[in-house]
């Protein structure tokens, strides 16, 4: 099971760090999902019956710890609103950590194109990150995510589409600026 684990580990370590620090835009939290991730891939590996590729399902399970971060995340947002007055001070929760495109990508056009990622749905988002950042097939996003190959199709026209009109939007307000 080492061996296997070690196997794993080795070929899609980088991506899946990739994909899930886009997901999340934290390198801390990055690596405690990713651990999360292998744990459970540790704890399921004699149950993975090869009905899709080993990259799938790691992604798969990747994908689902995030959401299950996120969902956490927004829980934890909701008790602290609902015990804070946010609006009588004005104040408004606001991440000071710095986004992941300020740390690392220097070209103006990919870090709007990334800031405008998150203006899109967690299945657009989903699908746009595996297709263009870490290079999914169809078929590959679609056995990810669970999708069918027209829904993986849709969701990427759909999130193409909406970060075409984001970027236009931002383009005209530069202009008047």
């Amino acid at each position: 099971m080492k061996v296997v684990f070690e196997r794993l580990y080795d070929s899609y370590h980088h991506e899946l760090f990739q994909f899930i620090f886009y997901m999340v835009k934290n390198r801390q939290v990055a690596e405690d999902l990713v651990q999360e991730v292998y744990i459970k891939v540790l704890k399921s590996l004699d149950t993975f019956k090869g009905d899709s590729s080993e990259k799938t399902w790691i992604f798969s399970i990747a994908r689902y710890t995030t959401i299950d971060y996120f969902r956490s995340q927004k829980r934890k947002r909701s008790r602290i609103a609902e015990f804070f007055d946010w609006h009588e001070k004005g104040d408004s929760l606001y991440d000071q950590s710095p986004l992941p495109d300020e740390l690392t990508v220097k070209n103006e056009e990919m870090k709007l194109i990334y800031r405008n990622l998150d203006k899109c749905t967690i299945d657009q988002k989903s699908v746009l990150i595996l297709r263009y950042i870490q290079s999914f097939s169809i078929q590959e996003t679609a056995d990810v995510l669970g999708f069918s190959l027209s829904k993986v199709k849709t969701t990427q026209h759909r999130g193409l589409k909406t970060l075409r009109k984001l970027l236009t939007e931002n383009q005209e307000k530069e202009g008047d600026a």
